[in-house]
């Protein structure tokens, strides 16, 4: 199928036009009286309350449940290029209100929803980017967007991946994309005063996490001269940054051996010996230190997405419940408990009340010292909920 120069109109079922009148960016296939899937995926739509007014525009996946997304709410506003480029310097210009640029760092340039441009995510590692698109309608640009990032950061290296889940739900091929001088090994950076690398071409979304960089920081005020267990530690952000800041011992369990060498690779080059790792399932692992009656001062645990859509909210929170009761299991009097959570679909209020509901059962009680949410560099769209993603409590645990 050809793409219309032209947006085309699409049609809204009754009563379905609130949230993009709210300005929410997504468009899922069962709220359209027309699905669009006879049209070619990146074509540009105008999106109609049933009447036929205009409220948005965006562009359409057939192959994809979530069926458009919308970047304009002002019809003067064209989808092209030059759209693109606009909203890559705002989000650019956005981080510098943060703070100066430290070139050796690492930090999220480009946020998806958060920065208009749902689908897409840069993040910058030194001298190179990582470029992530979750949107199969976005890669139309990718070229010019691809091109743009090299030109006006002037990187070493660019690598952009679809990761095969994303792949599979936008119905795409799996794509990467390289542009600059290719990498022959991992980039270098430097965060929370370690040196660190990352694979851009094989490690997880963009390369690394960057989301929990300030909470790592912040977390290890707490931990100095206490035992800690990570659990789900994957390369030993937790771990790493509370071992160098003076924590007695540290132990991170992960499933995944590639992400474990990747820590034990970490730790050797910092010169740090107080940190220890081990394979293992986050839950059998810490059934299986309580029943052998180990206790640890702190407890962190960080896993991965346990809701990936509004129908898995129970079974996540039952999850995080079962997570968080086998940590207090292992947990000394006076420990401290850093508890997080990556599924956008859990609120933060269903998070404290998953948390008050195992103390309540563990008979202990807790008193939350921080409240945190991503770094700085990982904004929320008030408009789209889904983006106020990452819950990251500290709590002493009595």
């Amino acid at each position: 199928m050809t793409v219309s120069e032209q947006p085309i109109p699409l049609r809204l079922k009754p009563t379905r036009q609130f949230p993009f009148l709210a300005r929410h960016p997504w468009v899922h296939a069962h709220a359209l009286a027309e699905d669009g899937r006879d049209l070619a995926c990146g074509q540009v739509i105008d999106l109609l309350d049933h009447d036929g007014n205009w409220i948005a525009r965006g562009i359409l996946n057939p192959a994809s449940r979530l069926r458009i997304r919308l970047y304009a709410f002002d019809s003067a506003i064209a989808i092209d290029e030059t759209l693109w480029q606009t909203r890559i310097d705002a989000a650019v210009r956005r981080r510098r209100l943060m703070g100066p640029l430290d070139e050796q760092a690492a930090e999220r340039l480009v946020f998806s929803e958060s920065d208009l441009i749902s689908g897409l995510i840069v993040d910058r590692y030194a001298d190179c980017l990582g470029v992530q698109f979750t949107s199969g309608a976005l890669l139309r640009w990718r070229d010019s967007i691809l091109d743009y990032l090299q030109q006006t950061l002037e990187s070493r290296s660019i690598v952009a991946r679809i990761d095969p889940r994303t792949a599979k739900h936008e119905g795409v091929d799996e794509v990467e994309t390289h542009l600059g001088e290719p990498l022959s090994s991992s980039v270098v950076y430097r965060q929370n005063g370690l040196d660190l690398v990352v694979d851009l071409q094989s490690g997880q979304k963009t390369g690394g996490f960057l989301d929990q960089r300030c909470n790592h920081q912040a977390v290890a005020r707490y931990l100095k001269g206490r035992s800690v267990l990570d659990v789900c530690c994957y390369t030993g952000g937790f771990g790493l940054v509370a071992a160098k800041q003076g924590a007695a011992e540290v132990l991170g369990i992960d499933s995944s051996q590639v992400a474990l060498e990747a820590a034990k690779s970490a730790a050797q080059r910092n010169g740090l010996h107080s940190i220890g790792f081990e394979k293992g399932d986050c839950f059998d692992t810490l059934k299986r230190y309580s029943q052998e009656g180990r206790a640890f001062e702190a407890v962190i645990l960080d896993p991965p997405r346990f809701a990936g859509s509004r129908h898995q909210i129970d079974s996540a929170l039952r999850a995080y419940g079962r997570l968080n009761s086998l940590a207090l299991d292992i947990l000394a009097p006076g420990g401290i408990l850093v508890t997080c959570s990556c599924s956008g679909r859990v609120s933060r209020a269903d998070f404290l009340n998953m948390l008050l509901d195992v103390g309540r059962r563990r008979r202990r009680d807790m008193v939350v010292m921080e409240n945190r949410g991503p770094s700085p560099d990982h904004p929320v769209a008030i408009s789209c909920p889904e983006s106020d993603y990452l819950k990251c409590l500290i709590a002493e645990i009595r």
